[in-house]
């Protein structure tokens, strides 16, 4: 693929007619683009523990409608999927970045990161590299590799729903572990979202390791803890 080819791709308007969500792929598949992804993340918004990215590659075959906003689905139904997918011949990839990581780098940077780590990691196991890239969001994949932003793209693309459907159901398994090892902050519940019980409980713990400390919510309890570049940060980008 030649960057003059990526540099001068541009979607039909207008977009995604009818609410066809498999409609980007379709049209990139028609224009020799192989192998789609759609590349999401979860978790954003909490005071703790990792954002969490997917990367899917949908086959052109699959009852592509099942795919929905991993927001829009029940945490049952989101399960269902995530094992829809797993038991398909879907290309699947998670990366992960971590509170420290999002500590050094900031939110946007390691969400980001994730998502490049979901890519090379569909690219590993599957052996198959991505032709194109549908990224939710506002922000392209720092890769060498075609792409697209979509703002609420979870909505406009199936690829980019199950990308979600990944991210989210990874993290919430991730949080259960943790709550194992951190039970006073009931991350079970509200997995590191700013809820009040898990406010209170940072007041009466204090931080935990996976606790993000530059998050307005975490650093007031940080004494003398920052990130190495000492930027503040709020809870989204």
């Amino acid at each position: 693929m030649n960057n003059d080819r990526c540099a001068s791709f541009s979607f039909f308007s207008p977009p995604d007619p009818d609410g066809d969500t498999f409609f980007y792929e379709r049209h990139l598949i028609d224009q020799g683009f192989d192998q789609v992804a759609g590349v999401d993340e979860a978790g954003r918004g909490p005071l703790a523990g990792p954002v969490v990215a997917g990367c899917v590659i949908l086959s052109p075959e699959c009852d592509y409608l099942q795919f929905k906003d991993s927001k829009k689905l029940t945490a049952k139904r989101r399960d269902k999927l995530f094992a829809v997918l797993c038991g398909s011949d879907a290309a699947i990839g998670v990366g992960v970045a971590s509170a420290e990581e999002i500590d050094l780098i900031n939110i946007l940077q390691a969400s980001l990161l994730a998502m490049k780590r979901a890519v090379a990691d569909c690219i590993e196991r599957f052996s198959c590299q991505p032709g194109f890239l549908l990224v939710d969001g506002t922000f392209t994949v720092p890769m060498d590799l075609p792409q697209q932003a979509l703002v609420k793209g979870e909505s406009r693309s199936a690829s980019i729903a199950a990308a979600s459907i990944v991210a989210k159901v990874t993290r919430d398994r991730m949080m259960a572990e943790f709550h194992e090892q951190y039970p006073q902050y009931n991350l079970l519940q509200h997995k590191g979202y700013p809820t009040k019980a898990h406010r209170q409980a940072i007041v009466q713990h204090g931080p935990s390791p996976i606790h993000r400390k530059t998050f307005k919510g975490v650093r007031e309890f940080c004494s003398g803890l920052r990130s190495k570049k000492g930027k503040k940060q709020s809870n989204l980008w």
